[in-house]
């Protein structure tokens, strides 16, 4: 099941720092402000696609729904954390081998820390396209960031000040998340390179000074990040980016597997925009803080590569490969309105209220999984385009306007092979 645990949080009590803090039983955590506030440890659990839950948490106290979205709409309460969708694997596209598929599922992952007084805050490159398809993936242009010049090289460990933001070794900076370029923070001030674990995680809001910490970046379209610590957070929370150590210095958090921030992902998967107007698929910065703020602007008759990953190979939670989660957004909703937390265009129907995600992940034994679900969860959107995968795709799998998905109510899977490739199209 999906199981989503929606965090309130008294919208007056938010500082420009916030400690994110756990709660068990599955995603999203509401908390109201308060001193010393007990830990408690939210759960990771392998879910599947068909049956949802959503419970929102104000403090240690459920909110009924009702109650939660009146104090939305007055602005009483604010929502804070992160969504992450599951995933049903379909029937192989081939004879498959005898190997587990466990890597080959999304798990629902959430973040949590130690606490003092702050409220919590809230994943490239196919180079060939689909058999559908004759067009090139093109490389999405975003107006207000900048950086992608220096994809392949090598980042200067342990040289840039940490309040420069490192545009010119292939980071795509997120100039309107207000963050300095970065797509997250989080500081972690008594963090040594001997832990094993890191206890204390604050996730900043605001444009960093330099702080000690982890800085998390986009990469652009194709692209993922290559950089997060081997300590992860020791009751559960993900980590992710380059490390500002106490020097003001940044320094990789993976140099002996890589001297690049950005790497390509597995190739094959394209996304065709055949609509009039543009939309934004927007992934979670996993490992990270988690928000759906990695942008892909699908604008309107392009072609653009969808990173994918080999989920044994990339970030291991806990012992459980990762998979990488995508936000779909209503057509007209760009990437810099739409893949935020809080979407101010339609506060209901994008953002992480966006109607419909996407997963993807290559399973060990060469198979992509690749799913298309309704945000169920949080979302009671819906969203106003077709969507259509075709190329080497198992079974049919897709989402049209007035029929819904093909196979249920709950989305579809189909499997690629290794090697072949699919696009999806959005259509109207």
């Amino acid at each position: 099941m999906k199981a989503t645990v929606m965090n309130l949080a008294i919208a007056a009590s938010l500082s420009s720092v916030a400690v994110a803090q756990p709660h068990r039983h599955a995603h999203h955590v509401h908390h109201q402000k308060r001193d010393n506030s007990p830990l408690e440890q939210r759960d990771v659990v392998t879910t599947y696609v068909p049956a949802t839950v959503t419970q929102y948490m104000l403090g240690n106290q459920e909110v009924t729904p009702e109650e939660a979205k009146a104090g939305l709409d007055k602005g009483l309460y604010v929502v804070i954390g992160e969504t992450t969708p599951s995933f049903t694997p379909p029937p192989a596209p081939v004879a498959t081998s005898t190997s587990s598929k466990e890597d080959g599922v999304f798990i629902e992952k959430v973040t949590t820390s130690s606490s003092s007084s702050a409220v919590p805050t809230t994943t490239a490159a196919p180079t060939t396209t689909s058999t559908s398809s004759t067009t090139e993936p093109t490389t999405t242009s975003y107006p207000v960031s900048s950086g992608g010049t220096g994809i392949d090289a090598d980042f200067p460990d342990g040289e840039l000040d940490c309040t420069t933001f490192p545009s010119d070794y292939g980071a795509l900076a997120l100039d309107y998340l207000g963050l300095g370029g970065w797509s997250g923070l989080q500081y972690t001030p008594s963090y040594s390179l001997l832990d094993a674990a890191i206890s204390y995680i604050e996730t900043g809001i605001s444009s960093p000074s330099g702080r000690k910490g982890f800085y998390s970046y986009a990469c652009p379209d194709g692209y993922i990040k290559t950089q997060w610590p081997s300590a992860q957070g020791n009751t559960g929370q993900s980590i992710g980016g380059i490390f500002c150590n106490a020097q003001g210095k940044l320094e990789l958090t993976r140099s002996d597997v890589s001297k690049k921030l950005c790497e390509k992902g597995i190739p094959g998967i394209t996304i065709k925009n055949k609509m009039g107007s543009g939309t934004s698929v927007c992934r979670t910065d996993y490992p990270g803080t988690e928000n759906m703020v990695i942008p892909l602007d699908a604008t309107a008759g392009g072609s653009f590569q969808l990173a994918n990953v080999a989920s044994n190979n990339y970030y291991v939670w806990q012992g459980k490969a990762t998979t990488l989660q995508y936000y779909v957004n209503k057509k007209g909703v760009n990437a810099e309105d739409g893949c935020r937390w809080v979407c101010e265009s339609d506060p209901e129907g994008c953002g992480n209220w966006a109607p419909v995600n996407i997963g993807v992940g290559q399973s060990s034994d060469g198979i992509t999984y690749l799913s298309i679900f309704p945000n169920s969860a949080v979302s009671s959107a819906v969203l106003d385009f077709n969507i259509d995968v075709s190329g080497d795709n198992s079974i049919p799998c897709y989402y049209h306007v007035g029929e819904g998905f093909s196979g249920s109510s709950s989305g579809c899977t189909t499997g690629i092979p290794d090697g072949g490739s699919v696009t999806i199209t959005f259509s109207e």
